[in-house]
């Protein structure tokens, strides 16, 4: 069995890791010569419009994934009905712009924080005045981590963001959200229609970027449990979906309001290789290449913590118990996501402070 992969990142590298482990051949096609998930698996270097290199990527492949949701999918017409491509462009599609996402989210019958598109700074103007409250103006398309976003508090904030964002394309206008907590959940879904849904998380940004995640999800309620399993389970099926999908949720005092989706394995479900008995990384292998699911059973409490710009000593992180590390063969550089940590405990106390504990050792050697 063979199995391509578009983008060469850390979650490339991991799936190559797990598709290995079933004796499945894993090529990678990157632009970058030498990227993360190439120095672990055969690479073609190229584009990711090149229609001639998704072709090559195509002739040692029996199925194609992706490991980001922003590949150009006009090109991927070349390949269409002639080998899987899994999730479906549909998929990507449905991700890759936050209006098209926000308006599939309402279309299923999920909360989300009210939103409007957003063409002009009149738009701007008046839709900030109909929401009646801070706002966060963002790029409809290429955002991530944080980036591609503007808050507007007040009136005088209005047009500082307009004139920070007008130039990447159509935006959005979303109303901010007085949040108890962020929640994520990781699911699969097979090419029958067959799921595995993975416990609630508790998921901490730092600077629009993924930091900690705790699973399951400390105190989390059968109620707020059960609609987070509802909404990813609508998705699936709207979707008609093959492969992972990774869903972040607000938790409010009203229940969940849905944030956005990731068409892919995801940085929230990292704890998942230790923490489960088959991984994502496993199960997106397993759905894309017509494999039975794995049971997504929890092992025990689990937190992850993400390794930020700069590659820590080895030697004091793995010393510590049940200590996991992943490094993704990146050089340190600001705001990069160069590796993450993973750690088990028998209680969810016991694993919050380990997380804890981890985390002073990082900053301490940074």
């Amino acid at each position: 069995m063979r199995l391509g992969i578009i983008g060469g990142g850390q979650l490339g590298r991991m799936l190559a890791h797990a598709a290995q482990r079933l004796g499945i051949d894993v090529t990678i096609l990157d632009p970058k010569e030498n990227c993360s998930a190439g120095q672990v698996a055969r690479q073609i270097v190229g584009a990711y419009d090149d229609v001639e290199k998704l072709r090559e990527l195509a002739a040692v492949s029996d199925a194609i994934t992706y490991e980001f949701e922003n590949v150009p999918i006009e090109p991927l017409a070349a390949l269409d009905g002639k080998i899987p491509l899994r999730p479906s462009p549909r998929g990507l599609a449905a991700a890759q712009d936050r209006l098209t996402e926000k308006t599939l989210f309402r279309s299923v019958g999920m909360q989300t924080a009210d939103f409007a598109a957003i063409d002009s700074l009149n738009d701007l103007e008046r839709e900030c005045a109909t929401l009646n409250g801070a706002c966060i103006l963002k790029t409809r398309r290429f955002g991530y981590d944080g980036k591609g976003q503007a808050r507007i508090d007040t009136q005088q904030d209005i047009q500082g963001a307009w004139d920070d964002l007008k130039d990447n394309g159509p935006l959005i206008l979303e109303k901010r959200i007085d949040f108890k907590r962020e929640l994520a959940i990781i699911a699969a879904r097979d090419a029958d229609g067959n799921e595995a849904l993975y416990p609630v998380t508790q998921t901490h940004h730092r600077n629009g970027i993924l930091h900690r995640t705790l699973a399951p999800a400390p105190v989390l309620t059968d109620e707020i449990e059960q609609q987070a399993r509802t909404y990813v389970d609508k998705l699936l099926k709207q979707l008609d979906y093959v492969g992972v999908l990774a869903l972040e949720l607000f938790e409010t005092d009203d229940g969940l309001l849905a944030n956005e989706f990731a068409p892919r394995v995801h940085n929230s479900g990292h704890w998942t290789i230790e923490g489960t008995t088959c991984s994502q990384f496993e199960n997106q292998v397993r759905a894309v290449m017509g494999l039975p699911l794995g049971a997504p059973t929890l092992r025990g409490p689990t937190g992850m913590l993400n390794l930020i710009g700069n590659v820590p000593p080895r030697a004091p992180i793995l010393s510590a118990p049940d200590t996991a590390l992943h490094l993704y063969g990146k050089s340190g550089r600001a705001g990069r996501k160069i590796g993450h940590i993973t750690v088990t405990a028998s209680t969810q106390d016991d694993v919050t402070k380990r997380v804890d504990a981890i985390e002073k050792i990082v900053a301490n050697q940074q």
